[in-house]
């Protein structure tokens, strides 16, 4: 066998590589058909070949008419603001939305307890969500709010409402920090389930604590965990040197 690299792998590797070196932004337009193969100086068929490889792949995606783009297939977030996901998706200029899969009102137990500061028999309110962005899953997400701190909190819609704005405007309660940890993990049961991947595939894990003013005290209002697709999403950090 020949030891030869096929010609339409070449066209692949210099698509790749102009996409990595942000030669061709998300969304950007690709050269042509045409332009690769006077590029190249090889045969449409070649061509065509790296470029149904590339986008089967996630690379690229084609629209009708127009031309092939560069696929948008991560989400960038910044792990030191506290932010909700919706207000992630919509600085990336896509679409959110979110789907409410179970809220209840629950007796806290010794990890909640811990993690809120809360007394033994006080209740917290669950909520579990899915967020989308353009309609695709990314986040599956249950958060837990003390109901002492809360009063009547299960009486809004978190279909709709975001917590953090609910938390702001109708409890005067300020965000101030939060305390998160990270680690990868494998999908299985209603986390691949509800993120459309598949069971084994890996997801990102956020696991944390978010604090805020009640009553001239910071304290604990909030402990969540997060599901992330981790084909959809990647974190970064802004670190300063001291």
């Amino acid at each position: 066998m020949s030891g030869m690299v096929p010609k339409y792998y070449l066209v692949k590797q210099k698509i790749v590589e102009m996409i990595n070196n942000e030669e061709i932004g998300p969304d950007g337009l690709i050269p042509s058909e045409r332009e690769l193969m006077g590029i190249f100086g090889l045969s449409r068929i070649t061509v065509k070949k790296a470029i149904d490889d590339l986008v089967n792949e996630g690379y690229l995606y084609r629209i009708q008419g127009k031309g092939t783009f560069v696929k948008k297939d991560t989400l960038d977030q910044d792990l030191i603001s506290i932010t909700s996901c919706t207000q992630d998706i919509l600085k990336l200029g896509m679409t959110p939305s979110k789907r409410l899969l179970k809220s209840e009102v629950i007796e806290a137990d010794k990890v909640m307890l811990k993690k809120l500061q809360l007394s033994q028999g006080d209740k917290v309110y669950k909520i579990k969500r899915v967020y989308y962005a353009n309609n695709e899953p990314v986040n599956l997400t249950t958060a837990y709010l003390p109901c002492k701190l809360f009063p009547l909190i299960d009486t809004y819609d978190f279909g709709v409402d975001s917590i953090y704005k609910v938390l702001e405007t109708k409890y005067g309660t300020k965000i101030t920090k939060a305390t998160r940890t990270i680690e990868a993990v494998l999908a299985v049961d209603e986390v691949a389930r509800e993120l459309q991947v598949k069971e084994g595939d890996p997801v990102l894990l956020f696991k944390a604590i978010t604090y805020g003013m009640v009553n001239g005290r910071e304290i604990p209002i909030e402990s969540f965990k997060s599901f992330y697709r981790s084909d959809k999403f990647k974190f970064y950090i802004n670190q300063i040197h001291e």
